[in-house]
């Protein structure tokens, strides 16, 4: 069986599928409960030991994730293809919109012509893509699942601008909680640096 033909076929439904179960996944209690007990069994001593409050570990945390995910899609995603199809897809729409203005029919049907070759190839990198998702929610989703037991077993609390000092647990912008804010500031601006030393560019 060759995997890459099933996954150029289908690998966008698959990663959707997958991620849509990693989601599922954090409404049944027991399995979120017990994966952040196992994980906090081995890294607690660790993290108690050297008394790392619980925001300095989000920090440390999305740091490691936005390094693995930097990674992971350094290798899986070819950067250089992709900006070449980005190239072409912009200069595809500048000629296509110069047509229609210029109500040239017969560059038109030229470039009707060229267009599903040009969004069959948008389609193909978009799917690949996705293709390293699947490793990343396969190590991330365990990681979120002991910042929530570890939340649920510490009151802490963070001082952040235009939002004070509030629990960790406490919803800080609408509906969103504190401590997921500042996991989602830190993660952007960290993997932003590490993206950038990677060099495979920015989100």
């Amino acid at each position: 069986m060759d995997f890459s033909k099933i996954w150029d076929k289908y690998g966008i439904y698959i990663a959707l599928g997958f991620m849509m179960l990693m989601m599922f996944s954090y409404s049944i209690e027991w399995l979120r409960v017990g994966v952040g007990k196992g994980i906090d069994g081995a890294f607690s001593p660790v993290v108690d030991g050297f008394g790392i409050p619980f925001y300095i570990l989000i920090v440390i945390l999305s740091a490691f994730t936005g390094l693995y995910s930097s990674i992971i899609q350094k290798y899986t995603i070819d950067y250089e293809k992709m900006t070449e199809s980005q190239e072409r897809m912009k200069e595809f729409q500048t000629e296509y919109r110069e047509a229609q203005l210029s109500q040239d029919e017969k560059k038109i049907k030229k470039m009707d012509a060229k267009k599903d070759r040009v969004m069959r190839e948008q389609l193909e990198m978009s799917q690949q893509q996705f293709k390293p998702m699947a490793y990343i929610l396969v190590l991330t989703v365990p990681i979120f699942f002991w910042l929530l037991f570890r939340l649920a077993q510490v009151k802490s609390t963070i001082t952040m601008p235009y939002v004070g000092t509030v629990g960790l647990e406490a919803a800080a912008v609408w509906i969103i909680p504190a401590w997921m804010l500042w996991y989602m500031i830190c993660s952007i601006t960290l993997s932003q640096i590490i993206r950038k030393s990677l060099n495979i560019g920015g989100l």
